[in-house]
Protein backbone atom coordinates (compact mmCIF):
# COMPACT_ATOMS: atom_id res chain seq x y z
CA UNK A 1 0.00 0.00 0.00
CA UNK A 2 2.62 2.59 0.73
CA UNK A 3 3.93 2.38 -2.46
CA UNK A 4 0.65 2.80 -4.15
CA UNK A 5 0.42 5.90 -1.93
CA UNK A 6 3.62 7.58 -2.68
CA UNK A 7 3.12 7.23 -6.34
CA UNK A 8 0.01 9.31 -5.26
CA UNK A 9 1.17 11.49 -3.51
CA UNK A 10 4.46 12.41 -5.47
CA UNK A 11 2.50 12.12 -8.54
CA UNK A 12 0.08 15.20 -7.42
CA UNK A 13 2.93 17.07 -6.43
CA UNK A 14 4.81 17.10 -9.91
CA UNK A 15 2.01 17.90 -11.77
CA UNK A 16 1.23 20.87 -9.05
CA UNK A 17 4.93 21.72 -9.36
CA UNK A 18 5.27 21.53 -13.31
CA UNK A 19 1.83 23.73 -13.43
CA UNK A 20 2.78 26.32 -11.18
CA UNK A 21 6.35 26.13 -13.42
CA UNK A 22 4.27 26.94 -17.07
CA UNK A 23 5.25 23.49 -17.77
CA UNK A 24 3.14 20.54 -19.31
CA UNK A 25 4.07 16.78 -18.92
CA UNK A 26 3.21 14.76 -22.07
CA UNK A 27 -0.03 12.77 -21.38
CA UNK A 28 2.09 9.63 -21.53
CA UNK A 29 4.83 10.25 -18.93
CA UNK A 30 3.36 9.18 -15.89
CA UNK A 31 5.71 10.39 -12.95
CA UNK A 32 7.44 7.34 -11.26
CA UNK A 33 7.41 6.43 -7.87
CA UNK A 34 9.65 8.09 -5.63
CA UNK A 35 12.92 5.55 -5.04
CA UNK A 36 15.82 8.48 -3.17
CA UNK A 37 16.46 8.31 0.07
CA UNK A 38 17.95 10.68 2.54
CA UNK A 39 20.19 10.08 5.60
CA UNK A 40 19.29 12.88 8.59
CA UNK A 41 22.28 11.93 10.51
CA UNK A 42 22.02 12.72 13.91
CA UNK A 43 18.60 14.63 13.93
CA UNK A 44 16.26 14.55 16.84
CA UNK A 45 13.06 12.03 15.96
CA UNK A 46 10.67 15.62 16.65
CA UNK A 47 12.86 17.34 13.52
CA UNK A 48 12.46 14.08 11.21
CA UNK A 49 8.75 14.88 11.64
CA UNK A 50 8.95 17.80 10.80
CA UNK A 51 10.93 17.85 8.16
CA UNK A 52 9.10 15.38 6.55
CA UNK A 53 6.23 17.37 6.39
CA UNK A 54 7.69 20.16 5.30
CA UNK A 55 10.21 19.25 3.09
CA UNK A 56 10.98 15.38 2.70
CA UNK A 57 7.27 14.49 1.57
CA UNK A 58 6.73 17.82 -0.75
CA UNK A 59 10.27 16.92 -2.51
CA UNK A 60 9.04 13.64 -3.14
CA UNK A 61 12.31 11.60 -0.92
CA UNK A 62 11.34 7.92 -0.66
CA UNK A 63 12.43 7.21 2.91
CA UNK A 64 14.54 8.81 5.62
CA UNK A 65 17.47 6.96 7.10
CA UNK A 66 17.88 7.90 10.68
CA UNK A 67 20.41 6.85 13.53
CA UNK A 68 20.18 4.45 15.69
CA UNK A 69 17.04 4.00 17.94
CA UNK A 70 18.42 2.40 21.41
CA UNK A 71 19.90 3.51 24.05
CA UNK A 72 23.76 4.15 24.30
CA UNK A 73 26.74 5.21 26.69
CA UNK A 74 26.75 8.87 28.09
CA UNK A 75 28.90 11.03 25.53
CA UNK A 76 28.96 14.05 23.30
CA UNK A 77 30.59 12.59 20.58
CA UNK A 78 28.54 11.38 17.75
CA UNK A 79 29.96 8.11 17.57
CA UNK A 80 28.10 7.24 20.95
CA UNK A 81 24.99 6.17 19.48
CA UNK A 82 26.72 3.54 17.92
CA UNK A 83 27.60 1.73 21.29
CA UNK A 84 24.22 0.44 22.67
CA UNK A 85 23.52 -0.54 26.04
CA UNK A 86 20.37 -1.93 25.91
CA UNK A 87 17.69 -1.88 23.27
CA UNK A 88 15.14 0.63 25.10
CA UNK A 89 14.28 3.15 22.25
CA UNK A 90 15.54 5.88 24.13
CA UNK A 91 18.31 8.21 23.17
CA UNK A 92 19.49 11.45 23.02
CA UNK A 93 17.74 11.20 19.97
CA UNK A 94 14.53 11.20 21.40
CA UNK A 95 11.78 8.92 23.31
CA UNK A 96 9.84 6.24 21.99
CA UNK A 97 6.59 8.06 22.27
CA UNK A 98 8.67 10.72 19.71
CA UNK A 99 10.29 8.09 18.08
CA UNK A 100 6.80 6.57 17.27
CA UNK A 101 5.15 9.63 16.32
CA UNK A 102 7.38 10.23 13.78
CA UNK A 103 7.34 7.28 11.97
CA UNK A 104 3.73 7.87 11.74
CA UNK A 105 4.10 11.16 10.50
CA UNK A 106 6.82 11.21 7.50
CA UNK A 107 4.26 7.44 6.52
CA UNK A 108 1.30 10.03 6.55
CA UNK A 109 3.39 12.11 3.69
CA UNK A 110 4.33 9.07 1.63
CA UNK A 111 8.35 8.61 3.89
CA UNK A 112 9.42 5.56 4.90
CA UNK A 113 11.24 5.40 7.56
CA UNK A 114 14.64 3.28 7.32
CA UNK A 115 16.46 2.79 11.01
CA UNK A 116 20.20 2.02 12.03
CA UNK A 117 20.35 -1.05 13.18
CA UNK A 118 23.47 -1.92 14.93
CA UNK A 119 23.37 -5.45 15.58
CA UNK A 120 27.03 -6.46 15.15
CA UNK A 121 27.98 -5.16 19.13
CA UNK A 122 27.74 -3.22 22.08
CA UNK A 123 29.44 -0.80 23.60
CA UNK A 124 33.23 -0.15 23.47
CA UNK A 125 34.20 1.05 27.02
CA UNK A 126 35.97 -0.91 29.24
CA UNK A 127 34.77 0.53 32.30
CA UNK A 128 31.30 -0.42 33.64
CA UNK A 129 28.70 2.45 33.32
CA UNK A 130 25.10 3.22 32.93
CA UNK A 131 23.54 4.50 29.78
CA UNK A 132 21.43 7.03 28.78
CA UNK A 133 18.28 6.05 30.87
CA UNK A 134 20.22 4.48 33.64
CA UNK A 135 20.90 0.63 32.45
CA UNK A 136 23.92 -0.77 34.08
CA UNK A 137 26.35 -2.40 31.72
CA UNK A 138 29.89 -3.43 31.32
CA UNK A 139 31.67 -4.38 28.41
CA UNK A 140 30.86 -7.79 27.78
CA UNK A 141 27.78 -7.60 30.44
CA UNK A 142 24.49 -6.45 29.61
CA UNK A 143 21.51 -7.45 32.22
CA UNK A 144 18.70 -8.62 30.44
CA UNK A 145 20.32 -8.90 27.52
CA UNK A 146 23.63 -10.14 26.70
CA UNK A 147 25.89 -11.88 29.23
CA UNK A 148 30.05 -13.24 28.77
CA UNK A 149 29.09 -15.98 26.88
CA UNK A 150 27.28 -14.54 24.00
CA UNK A 151 30.53 -12.51 22.83
CA UNK A 152 33.40 -13.38 20.23
CA UNK A 153 36.48 -13.87 22.05
CA UNK A 154 38.65 -14.28 18.82
CA UNK A 155 41.97 -14.41 20.74
CA UNK A 156 44.06 -14.13 17.42
CA UNK A 157 45.57 -10.48 18.42
CA UNK A 158 47.08 -9.09 21.49
CA UNK A 159 43.96 -7.11 22.48
CA UNK A 160 41.03 -8.87 20.50
CA UNK A 161 40.89 -6.13 18.16
CA UNK A 162 41.00 -6.30 14.10
CA UNK A 163 44.18 -5.76 12.84
CA UNK A 164 43.68 -7.70 9.94
CA UNK A 165 41.53 -7.30 7.16
CA UNK A 166 42.90 -9.80 4.93
CA UNK A 167 41.91 -12.23 7.72
CA UNK A 168 38.02 -13.54 7.68
CA UNK A 169 37.66 -14.99 10.68
CA UNK A 170 39.84 -11.70 12.79
CA UNK A 171 37.13 -9.31 10.99
CA UNK A 172 34.69 -11.52 11.80
CA UNK A 173 34.89 -12.85 15.14
CA UNK A 174 37.31 -10.60 16.62
CA UNK A 175 36.20 -6.75 17.66
CA UNK A 176 35.88 -3.98 16.03
CA UNK A 177 37.90 -1.20 17.37
CA UNK A 178 37.17 -2.66 20.85
CA UNK A 179 33.21 -2.49 20.51
CA UNK A 180 32.13 -5.72 22.53
CA UNK A 181 31.43 -7.92 19.57
CA UNK A 182 28.54 -10.08 19.73
CA UNK A 183 28.39 -14.36 18.74
CA UNK A 184 25.71 -13.70 16.03
CA UNK A 185 25.80 -17.07 15.21
CA UNK A 186 24.17 -17.95 18.90
CA UNK A 187 20.70 -19.12 18.50
CA UNK A 188 20.08 -16.91 21.82
CA UNK A 189 21.67 -13.84 20.33
CA UNK A 190 19.68 -13.89 17.32
CA UNK A 191 16.48 -14.01 19.06
CA UNK A 192 17.83 -11.24 21.12
CA UNK A 193 18.70 -9.09 18.11
CA UNK A 194 15.48 -10.24 16.24
CA UNK A 195 13.05 -9.11 19.12
CA UNK A 196 14.94 -5.86 18.92
CA UNK A 197 13.99 -5.83 15.36
CA UNK A 198 10.39 -6.87 15.49
CA UNK A 199 9.86 -3.71 18.51
CA UNK A 200 10.94 -1.30 15.51
CA UNK A 201 9.01 -2.44 12.84
CA UNK A 202 5.91 -3.05 15.59
CA UNK A 203 6.48 0.97 15.29
CA UNK A 204 6.04 1.35 11.56
CA UNK A 205 9.76 1.43 10.63
CA UNK A 206 10.00 0.24 6.79
CA UNK A 207 13.92 -1.65 7.46
CA UNK A 208 17.00 -1.62 8.39
CA UNK A 209 20.25 -0.53 7.66
CA UNK A 210 22.75 -3.04 9.31
CA UNK A 211 25.43 -1.33 10.19
CA UNK A 212 28.79 -3.19 10.43
CA UNK A 213 26.98 -5.69 8.14
CA UNK A 214 31.10 -6.99 7.18
CA UNK A 215 31.83 -7.86 10.47
CA UNK A 216 28.98 -10.50 10.74
CA UNK A 217 29.16 -13.41 8.86
CA UNK A 218 26.62 -13.29 5.82
CA UNK A 219 24.54 -16.41 7.27
CA UNK A 220 24.37 -14.78 10.70
CA UNK A 221 22.64 -11.63 9.07
CA UNK A 222 20.58 -13.90 6.65
CA UNK A 223 19.20 -16.11 9.23
CA UNK A 224 18.40 -12.97 11.62
CA UNK A 225 16.40 -10.96 8.81
CA UNK A 226 14.94 -13.99 7.72
CA UNK A 227 12.52 -13.99 10.92
CA UNK A 228 11.23 -10.64 10.25
CA UNK A 229 8.31 -10.03 7.85
CA UNK A 230 8.30 -10.01 4.30
CA UNK A 231 8.88 -7.13 2.75
CA UNK A 232 11.10 -6.03 4.95
CA UNK A 233 13.68 -3.45 3.27
CA UNK A 234 17.62 -4.70 4.62
CA UNK A 235 20.68 -2.68 3.62
CA UNK A 236 23.45 -3.42 4.44
CA UNK A 237 26.63 -1.68 5.25
CA UNK A 238 29.84 -3.78 3.86
CA UNK A 239 33.09 -1.54 2.45
CA UNK A 240 34.16 -3.31 -0.17
CA UNK A 241 38.00 -3.66 0.00
CA UNK A 242 40.37 -4.20 -2.40
CA UNK A 243 41.69 -7.96 -2.08
CA UNK A 244 40.13 -8.61 1.11
CA UNK A 245 38.20 -12.06 1.31
CA UNK A 246 34.60 -10.28 2.82
CA UNK A 247 32.45 -8.75 0.01
CA UNK A 248 29.65 -7.26 -0.82
CA UNK A 249 28.84 -9.76 -3.02
CA UNK A 250 28.15 -12.26 -0.14
CA UNK A 251 25.21 -9.97 1.14
CA UNK A 252 22.83 -9.50 -1.61
CA UNK A 253 20.99 -12.51 -1.49
CA UNK A 254 18.53 -11.55 1.74
CA UNK A 255 19.05 -7.57 0.60
CA UNK A 256 20.90 -4.53 -0.59
CA UNK A 257 24.20 -3.16 0.30
CA UNK A 258 25.86 -0.23 0.28
CA UNK A 259 28.26 0.47 -3.00
CA UNK A 260 30.53 1.95 -1.69
CA UNK A 261 33.24 1.94 -5.20
CA UNK A 262 30.15 4.19 -6.23
CA UNK A 263 31.27 7.58 -5.30
CA UNK A 264 35.31 5.94 -5.03
CA UNK A 265 35.09 6.17 -8.92
CA UNK A 266 33.07 9.39 -9.52
CA UNK A 267 34.91 11.25 -6.94
CA UNK A 268 38.28 11.31 -9.32
CA UNK A 269 36.53 11.98 -12.26
CA UNK A 270 35.41 14.95 -10.67
CA UNK A 271 38.98 16.27 -9.54
CA UNK A 272 40.52 15.82 -12.95
CA UNK A 273 37.68 17.22 -15.08
CA UNK A 274 37.35 14.09 -16.88
CA UNK A 275 33.72 12.28 -16.88
CA UNK A 276 32.99 9.40 -18.73
CA UNK A 277 29.99 6.93 -18.93
CA UNK A 278 30.23 4.08 -16.70
CA UNK A 279 29.76 0.61 -17.80
CA UNK A 280 25.92 0.87 -19.38
CA UNK A 281 25.14 -2.74 -19.37
CA UNK A 282 23.50 -4.35 -16.32
CA UNK A 283 26.68 -5.14 -14.79
CA UNK A 284 29.10 -2.39 -13.26
CA UNK A 285 32.95 -3.80 -12.73
CA UNK A 286 33.56 -4.17 -9.18
CA UNK A 287 30.05 -3.09 -8.35
CA UNK A 288 27.03 -5.52 -7.19
CA UNK A 289 23.94 -5.38 -9.77
CA UNK A 290 22.11 -2.48 -9.65
CA UNK A 291 18.99 -3.70 -8.04
CA UNK A 292 20.80 -4.47 -5.01
CA UNK A 293 23.13 -1.51 -4.68
CA UNK A 294 22.30 1.56 -2.47
CA UNK A 295 25.08 4.43 -3.87
CA UNK A 296 25.97 7.70 -2.38
CA UNK A 297 28.71 10.39 -2.50
CA UNK A 298 29.05 10.58 1.21
CA UNK A 299 27.82 9.52 4.75
CA UNK A 300 28.54 10.05 8.43
CA UNK A 301 32.01 7.41 8.07
CA UNK A 302 33.02 8.46 4.58
CA UNK A 303 32.73 12.48 5.11
CA UNK A 304 34.92 12.03 8.30
CA UNK A 305 37.12 10.03 6.26
CA UNK A 306 38.14 9.30 2.75
CA UNK A 307 34.92 10.91 0.85
CA UNK A 308 36.38 12.59 -1.94
CA UNK A 309 33.39 15.24 -1.89
CA UNK A 310 31.41 16.37 0.58
CA UNK A 311 29.44 19.85 2.18
CA UNK A 312 32.76 21.80 2.15
CA UNK A 313 32.98 21.37 -1.98
CA UNK A 314 29.66 23.19 -2.22
CA UNK A 315 29.21 23.19 -6.02
CA UNK A 316 31.24 20.45 -6.82
CA UNK A 317 29.09 18.32 -4.28
CA UNK A 318 25.85 19.39 -5.70
CA UNK A 319 27.64 17.94 -9.28
CA UNK A 320 28.09 15.23 -7.51
CA UNK A 321 25.08 14.59 -6.31
CA UNK A 322 23.48 15.76 -9.58
CA UNK A 323 25.25 12.87 -11.42
CA UNK A 324 24.10 10.23 -9.46
CA UNK A 325 20.74 11.07 -9.03
CA UNK A 326 20.59 11.31 -12.75
CA UNK A 327 21.95 7.69 -13.18
CA UNK A 328 19.72 4.83 -13.63
CA UNK A 329 22.10 2.22 -11.43
CA UNK A 330 21.01 1.35 -7.91
CA UNK A 331 19.06 3.36 -5.04
CA UNK A 332 20.41 6.85 -4.24
CA UNK A 333 20.32 8.05 -0.92
CA UNK A 334 21.43 11.81 -0.32
CA UNK A 335 23.52 12.44 2.17
CA UNK A 336 22.61 15.45 5.36
CA UNK A 337 24.21 16.71 8.04
CA UNK A 338 25.90 18.91 9.97
CA UNK A 339 29.06 21.06 10.14
CA UNK A 340 32.45 20.00 12.13
CA UNK A 341 36.07 20.76 12.34
CA UNK A 342 36.13 18.29 14.90
CA UNK A 343 35.86 14.44 13.33
CA UNK A 344 34.55 13.29 16.61
CA UNK A 345 32.14 16.30 17.19
CA UNK A 346 28.59 15.31 17.74
CA UNK A 347 25.50 17.40 16.76
CA UNK A 348 25.02 20.59 19.53
CA UNK A 349 22.65 19.63 22.61
CA UNK A 350 20.46 21.15 24.82
CA UNK A 351 20.87 21.50 28.38
CA UNK A 352 19.35 18.12 29.22
CA UNK A 353 22.01 16.59 26.94
CA UNK A 354 19.63 16.00 23.54
CA UNK A 355 20.89 16.69 20.25
CA UNK A 356 19.42 20.15 19.17
CA UNK A 357 17.46 19.56 16.02
CA UNK A 358 18.55 23.25 14.72
CA UNK A 359 17.28 25.07 11.40
CA UNK A 360 17.48 25.63 7.80
CA UNK A 361 18.48 28.82 6.24
CA UNK A 362 15.38 29.68 4.10
CA UNK A 363 17.31 28.85 1.22
CA UNK A 364 20.05 26.44 1.97
CA UNK A 365 22.28 26.43 -1.41
CA UNK A 366 25.86 24.49 -1.90
CA UNK A 367 27.99 28.15 -1.31
CA UNK A 368 26.70 28.48 2.37
CA UNK A 369 29.61 29.34 5.10
CA UNK A 370 29.10 27.03 8.19
CA UNK A 371 30.46 27.43 11.57
CA UNK A 372 30.56 24.35 13.48
CA UNK A 373 26.86 22.24 14.48
CA UNK A 374 25.44 24.41 11.68
CA UNK A 375 22.73 21.85 9.64
CA UNK A 376 23.94 21.22 5.88
CA UNK A 377 20.13 20.70 5.09
CA UNK A 378 21.14 19.22 1.73
CA UNK A 379 17.59 18.27 1.27
CA UNK A 380 16.48 21.12 0.74
CA UNK A 381 19.13 22.57 -2.27
CA UNK A 382 17.17 23.70 -4.87
CA UNK A 383 18.91 21.46 -7.43
CA UNK A 384 18.26 18.27 -5.31
CA UNK A 385 14.58 19.15 -5.10
CA UNK A 386 14.68 19.67 -8.78
CA UNK A 387 16.21 16.41 -9.41
CA UNK A 388 14.26 14.92 -7.65
CA UNK A 389 11.33 15.92 -9.94
CA UNK A 390 13.44 15.40 -12.77
CA UNK A 391 14.18 11.47 -12.10
CA UNK A 392 10.11 11.16 -11.46
CA UNK A 393 9.72 12.27 -14.98
CA UNK A 394 12.65 9.93 -16.20
CA UNK A 395 11.61 6.84 -14.50
CA UNK A 396 13.02 3.90 -16.25
CA UNK A 397 13.83 5.31 -19.40
CA UNK A 398 17.63 3.89 -20.72
CA UNK A 399 21.12 5.98 -20.14
CA UNK A 400 22.17 6.58 -23.62
CA UNK A 401 25.45 7.11 -24.30
CA UNK A 402 27.22 10.66 -23.10
CA UNK A 403 29.23 12.46 -24.95
CA UNK A 404 32.41 14.90 -23.89
CA UNK A 405 32.47 17.92 -25.47
CA UNK A 406 34.92 21.54 -24.33
CA UNK A 407 35.32 19.64 -21.05
CA UNK A 408 31.94 19.44 -20.45
CA UNK A 409 30.12 16.33 -20.24
CA UNK A 410 26.47 15.05 -20.57
CA UNK A 411 23.58 12.62 -21.54
CA UNK A 412 20.35 11.28 -22.25
CA UNK A 413 17.73 9.34 -20.28
CA UNK A 414 16.30 8.13 -23.21
CA UNK A 415 13.21 10.72 -24.62
CA UNK A 416 12.95 11.73 -20.94
CA UNK A 417 15.43 14.29 -20.05
CA UNK A 418 18.82 15.26 -20.34
CA UNK A 419 21.81 16.20 -17.88
CA UNK A 420 25.09 18.26 -18.50
CA UNK A 421 28.39 18.51 -15.79
CA UNK A 422 31.10 20.96 -16.01
CA UNK A 423 33.52 19.55 -13.67
CA UNK A 424 36.08 21.82 -14.43
CA UNK A 425 37.25 25.80 -13.45
CA UNK A 426 36.77 27.30 -16.63
CA UNK A 427 33.12 28.25 -18.69
CA UNK A 428 32.33 25.55 -21.12
CA UNK A 429 29.42 24.14 -23.68
CA UNK A 430 28.27 20.59 -24.62
CA UNK A 431 25.49 20.37 -26.92
CA UNK A 432 24.06 16.46 -26.03
CA UNK A 433 22.40 14.52 -28.23
CA UNK A 434 18.37 13.79 -27.79
CA UNK A 435 14.96 12.86 -28.72
CA UNK A 436 12.95 15.24 -26.84
CA UNK A 437 11.30 17.81 -28.92
CA UNK A 438 12.34 21.11 -30.28
CA UNK A 439 11.98 24.18 -27.40
CA UNK A 440 13.13 25.66 -24.31
CA UNK A 441 13.69 23.77 -21.00
CA UNK A 442 14.33 25.08 -17.67
CA UNK A 443 17.24 23.77 -16.00
CA UNK A 444 15.41 22.20 -12.56
CA UNK A 445 19.23 22.62 -11.45
CA UNK A 446 19.11 25.73 -11.11
CA UNK A 447 15.56 26.64 -10.67
CA UNK A 448 14.45 23.70 -8.93
CA UNK A 449 10.59 23.73 -7.90
CA UNK A 450 10.18 27.32 -8.91
CA UNK A 451 7.42 28.74 -9.97
CA UNK A 452 8.83 30.28 -12.86
CA UNK A 453 12.21 30.08 -14.99
CA UNK A 454 14.42 33.15 -15.57
CA UNK A 455 16.20 33.20 -18.78
CA UNK A 456 19.23 32.29 -17.52
CA UNK A 457 18.39 28.80 -16.41
CA UNK A 458 16.83 28.41 -20.10
CA UNK A 459 17.80 25.56 -22.12
CA UNK A 460 17.00 25.06 -25.97
CA UNK A 461 16.60 21.68 -27.64
CA UNK A 462 16.85 22.39 -31.63
CA UNK A 463 17.39 19.42 -34.12
CA UNK A 464 18.30 16.94 -31.92
CA UNK A 465 20.32 18.46 -29.73
CA UNK A 466 20.17 20.13 -26.25
CA UNK A 467 22.40 22.98 -26.31
CA UNK A 468 23.85 23.31 -22.63
CA UNK A 469 26.29 26.86 -21.66
CA UNK A 470 27.80 25.97 -18.34
CA UNK A 471 29.66 27.74 -15.68
CA UNK A 472 32.67 25.89 -13.84
CA UNK A 473 31.66 22.95 -11.67
CA UNK A 474 27.67 23.52 -12.88
CA UNK A 475 25.71 21.02 -13.48
CA UNK A 476 21.94 21.29 -15.21
CA UNK A 477 19.40 19.09 -16.13
CA UNK A 478 15.88 19.06 -18.08
CA UNK A 479 13.31 16.68 -18.39
CA UNK A 480 9.92 16.46 -20.77
CA UNK A 481 7.91 18.19 -18.07
CA UNK A 482 10.19 21.08 -17.53
CA UNK A 483 9.62 22.31 -21.41
CA UNK A 484 8.43 26.00 -21.13
CA UNK A 485 5.13 27.08 -22.46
Amino acid sequence: MRGVRSVVVWGALVASAVAMSGCSVPSAVEPAAPDVGVQLFQLPWTSIAEECESALGPAGFAWVLTSPPQEHVVGEQWWVSYQPVSYQIESRLGTRAEFADMVSRCGAVGVDVIADAVINHMSGQDAPGTGWVGSAYAHQGYPGLYGPGEFHHCGLTAQDDIEDYGSREQVQNCELVNLADLDTGSPAVRQTIGAYLDDLLSLGVAGFRIDAAKHMAAEDVAAIVAALPEGTRVMSEVIRGAREPIQPEEYTAFGEVFEFSYARELGPQLESGMLYDPDLSDERALHVPASSAVVFIDNHDTERGNAPLTYRNGAEYLLANVLMLADDYGAPVVYSGYAFSDRDAGAPTNADGTVDGGTCAPHPAPDAEYADGDRTCVQRWAGIVGMLEWRAVVGDAARMPGVSENDAYGFEREGRGVVAANPNDADASVAVPTSMPDGEYCDVVANGSGSSCPEGARVRVRDGLAAFDLAPQQAAAIHLGSRVS
